[in-house]
């Protein structure tokens, strides 16, 4: 048979790992249907062999040796007289190198990839604010074998969803005359696992039914997602670009949504989508931004971002930049992922400023290959980052012992890019600094010297103009276990963001703080998160109802003019 060799995972694992079948690790059990019961073997810490329960396909031929690779050690298995407890657990790695561009990668070989899993039912923790299911049809549809229940968190009293009516009615006169003066949308990010990526990388969803995989199973559980938490914005990555031209436009324009669309400029035909409801807003400009560069070496990967201006359907003047983007994966690339980094932020500064010099309110969203806690995601929250020692392969944080030690270079992108280390187009940087310098003119000869030795003290110091929050704080607070938002065989991580502009009174804002204002958005609540343990309980990330290696990220806000 096609499985009486041992799978690739077993013999990266190791000979230590693998224990022989023997027949006193033989379970009968008395079933009209074929069962069987897969033992791990004897490990250093445990004196007994530990049973790992699964679920055979029904042309599975058991081979001699069983090893406790991930794949196997979560299943649906239920056995009356046996605890869900006897199931062992493998700590988690960080991400590995299956998903690793090789180091010959170039922007025409080989794309990025993702991975997944499938899933079940997940009780989540209980939380201090108002939950709600993601499931509709009066609990029906949580109730189905392979559907994730998750809640939404509220950080408003007052705040309204698009899933609680019965709330809305009950609102007073009061909080109806204050909806009128505020806007309240939602935003969601989501990578919906783009079907050429999937088959390029077939060797990571071994796990999966086949049938599970193919694009007319996945679409509709994408669609019906999408059409469930109802969100006002879409920021979508994976997109595929034949399934967009013929079905994936169509569908969510027929849900009311505008689309715009950016197509990655190589031989990947995906690329990021941002959609919007045209109820709720109307378009004012799309910015694509491309991140190859012929006449750039480093910028040899075809990336893209997009970014759009929106005017809101209310009173207020103001408008609101969303900005989708997906980032490159490989870790070991980190020069590139801050200088595609920095390209999108400088877009975003030549498309969001008002009149009064300010910054309009900006989210941003997307798969930015990076985990919290990294150097590149400390540059976004923090606005500043002194990279000079830094090594390459440690500013993404998605390897925990990277390999190689190349430091990243100063400046780490050249002066044709155009971009300053400040993240903004060389030209109006130019126009900063020419009406800084009329000013320092008038200032002591004595202060030039001091000032010209800073520039140059500073060159490792890149810096952005915003002050950014992330919706998701990346931890659950009550036991301090971590919230990941993609799923594969080999690590559980939180690689999707949505980052939103904070109030410059408001810089140590953490997501989620109650009645705290981020520059005229306000946080009023978010789809909460679920752990490693949850999604592997159920097998991890695509399955049955969910059809992406992705989990949705969506949040609401509520507009307020300053």
């Amino acid at each position: 048979g096609r499985h009486s060799m041992l799978p690739r995972q077993v013999q990266r694992l190791g000979r230590d790992w693998i224990a022989h079948w023997n027949g006193s690790q033989i379970l009968t059990l008395n079933s009209p249907a074929p069962s069987y019961m897969r033992w791990a073997g004897h490990y250093p810490w445990a004196s007994l062999p530990l049973p790992v329960p699964s679920d055979f396909s029904a042309n599975w031929r058991l081979p001699p040796f069983f090893g406790p690779w991930r794949q196997f050690q979560n299943s649906n298995w239920q056995l009356d007289n046996i605890m869900q407890s006897s199931c062992f657990h493998l700590p988690s790695p960080s991400m590995k190198s299956e998903r690793e561009e090789p180091l010959t990668k170039r922007r025409r070989v080989t794309g990025q990839c993702d991975t997944s899993a499938p899933e079940e039912e997940i009780s989540f923790p209980h939380q201090e604010t108002l939950c709600l299911s993601v499931a509709q049809n009066d609990g029906k549809h949580s109730s189905q074998k392979g559907t994730i229940k998750r809640h939404w968190e509220y950080f408003c009293q007052h705040s309204r969803t698009m899933k609680m009516k019965d709330f809305e009615n009950k609102e007073s006169d009061q909080s109806n005359t204050e909806s009128e003066a505020n806007f309240d949308f939602t935003v969601m990010s989501y990578n919906i696992l783009s079907q050429n990526l999937l088959e390029d990388n077939s060797h990571l969803y071994k796990h999966c039914r086949q049938r599970l995989l193919i694009w007319t199973y996945r679409f509709p559980n994408i669609l019906q997602e999408i059409k469930q938490l109802d969100a006002d914005v879409l920021c979508l990555q994976e997109v595929q670009e034949d399934h967009y031209r013929t079905e994936i436009k169509s569908s969510l324009e027929s849900l009311g949504y505008h689309c715009e669309y950016k197509m990655r400029t190589g031989r990947k035909p995906d690329g990021c989508a941002i959609c919007f409801k045209t109820s709720k807003f109307s378009l004012i400009s799309s910015n694509p931004v491309e991140f190859f560069r012929h006449d750039i070496p480093l910028l040899d990967r075809d990336n893209v971002g997009l970014v759009l201006l929106l005017q809101p359907h209310c009173k207020t003047n103001a408008a609101v930049c969303i900005a989708n983007t997906h980032l490159l994966y490989n870790p070991r690339r980190g020069d590139i992922k801050l200088t595609q980094l920095a390209m999108l932020l400088a877009e975003i500064a030549n498309v969001a400023p008002q009149k009064d010099g300010t910054f309009c309110p900006i989210i941003i969203c997307g798969d930015f290959n990076s985990v919290p806690g990294s150097p590149l995601y400390r540059f976004i929250m923090e606005g500043k980052l002194n990279y000079e020692g830094l090594a390459i392969g440690k500013v993404s944080g998605q390897e925990q012992f990277p390999r190689g030690q190349r430091i990243l270079p100063i400046p780490i992108w050249p002066k044709k890019l155009g971009i300053s280390q400040n993240c903004v187009y060389e030209l109006k940087q130019q126009q900063k600094e020419e009406n800084a310098g009329e000013k320092l003119e008038a200032a002591k000869q004595d202060n030039t010297q001091e000032i010209v030795i800073a520039s140059e003290k500073s060159s490792s110091n890149l810096q952005h103009h915003f002050k950014l929050s992330s919706v998701y704080s990346h931890y659950f607070p009550e036991t301090g276990i971590p919230e990941v938002t993609t799923c594969h065989s080999r690590s559980a991580v939180t690689v999707d963001y949505i980052f939103y502009s904070a109030a410059s009174d408001d810089t140590d804002a953490q997501a989620g703080a109650e009645d705290s204002f981020h520059r005229g958005l306000k946080l009023l609540g978010r789809l909460a998160l679920l752990t490693e343990k949850d999604l592997w309980t159920v097998n991890g990330l695509p399955n049955e109802n969910n059809s992406s290696d992705h989990l949705p990220l969506l949040a609401e806000f509520r507009l307020i003019e300053r």
